[in-house]
């Protein structure tokens, strides 16, 4: 696969894809390994997840640079990412063995019944490129702890992500085959979905991809989580910390130079404070550095392909067509890379491209509403549904407003953010299933019924079926 360091334009070395003999070879080998991993005891299996958390400890610096080589996000966010997927590592080294309980169940007196976790075999993770290690070790965290396999489709523009990854698993110690590396297109992920050997498949991407992976998996009656897009709601009430909420709400809508599902991306402000609330954010935008993001300095890198960054000031200008007012930015850098700056667009008509679309880059799209009402209705009116933020004082009063915005997870006075201990995923067109927690390491087990009771006993219960 070609790849381009986005920070400059240049050529990176490039890696081969696997053949469709390669291809073959690690399915035969998922399933060959499958069959004695699932054996292999949750506590060793939770050991040398332990290990791999270590193995990324000790290679930060490395994984750190090669995420900023291959995507360019800032050196400082790709070494916070390596530490994220090391915690994930903790979280389910201590955690799995506990979350995977067999649970005793009430039951007449002459049986025994129980709900034991078990694997499911090899699963198939297509992932993206904006979070190239986290993404792939919040899927391969909990499901390779219980027992199942892993076979990663990573994007295009991160092979060496790709390849590494598989690298940290076999440096920690787990046998070859538990968790392999596909470098294969898009266009070759329909087959290894189908294949028979593939038991389900979870896929981090945008809504159209996920309609393609469900629609595939659903033909062959196979499982799917589906984690996609996000037009997150930052909802800023009249009593809210303005200064709080003006500074988070710059790093949430900024973080990973704009480039996240769960980056705020609607402003809904009150207007009681909204133009105190406008004046602080913009010059929090405005203070931002966009610059090379191997510079410890840089707070905002560049945006991952030319054709994203294209496709962002596309948007923005299309927006400031329809009506919007540009605040800030709305111009691609004029140097080498795909540098595009922070953004702020008011006035935006609520039928317009930044209100109803995702928009994936430092471009924040701000709304002005008279009441509490008003902004739920507001937040709520869109086709995705991944996180959103309240601010207030009032925490009983966010509380409320946040159980009654459609999404898959809320935070008061807090920006979106994915937590191992917490269950992470949305409703709408923004996926189905969970991740992380006790929640996210059951949705690829069997969740298997099992009724123990001796030849002779009698059964007085009625069975109708």
């Amino acid at each position: 696969m070609d790849r381009l360091n986005p920070a400059t334009g240049e050529s990176l070395e490039p890696i081969a894809d696997d053949s469709e003999e390669n291809v073959e070879a690690a399915l035969d080998r998922a399933t060959e390994t499958f069959e004695e991993w699932r054996d292999v005891p949750i506590r060793k299996r939770q050991q040398l997840l332990a290990n791999a958390g270590e193995v990324l400890r000790d290679k930060e610096d490395e994984y750190a640079e090669l995420m900023t080589r291959e995507m360019g996000k800032t050196l400082a966010s790709a070494r916070s990412e390596v530490q994220k997927c090391a915690w994930v590592c903790d979280y389910y080294a201590e955690n799995a063995a506990e979350h995977l309980q067999t649970e005793r169940l009430p039951g007449p007196a002459h049986a025994e019944a129980k709900v034991s976790y078990e694997p499911l075999g090899p699963i198939l993770a297509v992932m993206p490129w904006n979070f190239p290690f986290w993404q792939v070790f919040r899927f391969a965290a909990p499901h390779l702890t219980a027992g199942n396999v892993g076979l990663l489709k990573h994007a295009s523009n991160v092979p060496g992500c790709s390849e590494a990854i598989q690298e940290v698993f076999e440096e920690a110690g787990y046998p070859e085959g538990v968790f392999q590396s596909l470098i294969i297109g898009s266009d070759q992920a329909a087959g290894v979905i189908e294949d028979d050997r593939v038991k389900a498949v979870t896929l981090t991407g945008s809504a159209r991809a996920g309609r393609s992976v469900a629609k595939t998996a659903g033909e062959n009656l196979k499982k799917t989580v589906l984690e996609l897009g996000g037009s997150d709601p930052f909802v800023v009430l009249d009593d809210a910390d303005i200064e709080s909420a003006a500074k988070t709400g710059a790093t949430a809508r900024t973080i990973n130079a704009g480039q996240s599902c769960i980056a705020a991306k609607r402003f809904v402000v009150h207007t009681d404070v909204y133009d105190e609330w406008l004046d602080a954010f913009v010059a929090e935008m405005d203070d931002l550095t966009v610059g090379d993001p191997t510079d410890d300095g840089t707070d905002l890198g560049p945006q991952a392909r030319e054709d994203l960054m294209d496709d962002l000031h596309e948007q923005v200008q299309q927006t400031v067509e329809e009506g919007a007012t540009l605040e800030l930015g709305g111009e691609p850098l004029d140097r080498e890379g795909y540098y595009y700056p922070p953004t702020v667009l008011t006035d935006v008509p609520r039928d317009s491209v930044a209100a109803c679309e995702e928009v994936f880059g430092p471009a924040a799209a701000v709304f002005e509403v008279e009441s509490e009402k008003e902004a739920i209705e507001l937040a709520n009116d869109t086709h995705l549904g991944l996180g959103a933020s309240v601010w207030t004082q009032d925490l009983e009063r966010g509380e409320r407003v946040a159980h009654r915005i459609d999404a898959g997870c809320t935070f008061v006075n807090e920006l979106v953010k994915s937590d191992p201990r917490v269950p992470f995923g949305g409703v709408k067109d923004s996926g189905y299933g969970r991740e992380l927690a006790e929640h996210g390491i059951e949705e690829f087990v069997n969740k298997k019924t099992v009724w123990v009771q001796e030849a002779d006993a009698s059964d007085e219960d009625v069975t109708i079926e």
